[in-house]
């Protein structure tokens, strides 16, 4: 077969037409842009949708379990109220209660001359000082038991 051009056409085809057995470059060209760009459009939507991850890993543990929580919510059911909650949360800084209340906590075992626990958070503390407390607290209960016992007598 030859290669004529129809009488009708014009006689000189714009580079992208080719011929009947020539690779279409344009369309490969075209092809592999779109690839690059859906992946790099995908890349950039989930670093954008883990910015609230991001934000909240320097915070507490469990606000930043709350808003990886939120963000896995958002980016499943497509629902963007969630990945708003989340992105507010990670911005404000809740307040530490556990600090406090463990330390009142502590107090009051003191005050009562229970012995407190070890905090897991504390290194381990060394036997002269925890046999020096251990002492320590038994004087206390010795003491607050024979202040008991004398205000019974009085009574």
């Amino acid at each position: 077969m030859s290669e004529s051009i129809h009488p009708s056409a014009p006689h000189h085809l714009p580079s992208f037409i080719t011929g009947p057995e020539d690779t279409d470059v344009l369309m490969v060209a075209v092809g592999i842009f779109l690839i690059v760009a859906v992946l790099a459009v995908g890349n950039l939507y989930l670093h954008l949708h883990s910015l609230p991850e991001r934000m909240a890993h320097k915070s507490q543990k469990f606000q930043f379990e709350i808003v990886a929580v939120l963000g896995l919510l958002s980016l499943f059911t497509h629902n963007h109220l969630y990945w708003v909650i989340g992105l507010f949360l990670a911005m404000i800084d809740l307040p530490d209660f556990s600090t406090p209340l463990r330390r009142i906590a502590g107090s009051v075992e003191k005050m009562a001359g229970v012995p407190p626990e070890q905090d897991p958070t504390e290194p381990p503390v060394g036997d002269a000082a925890h046999a020096a407390a251990t002492a320590e607290a038994k004087a206390r209960i010795e003491k607050a038991g024979g202040a008991k016992s004398e205000a019974q007598a009085h009574a």
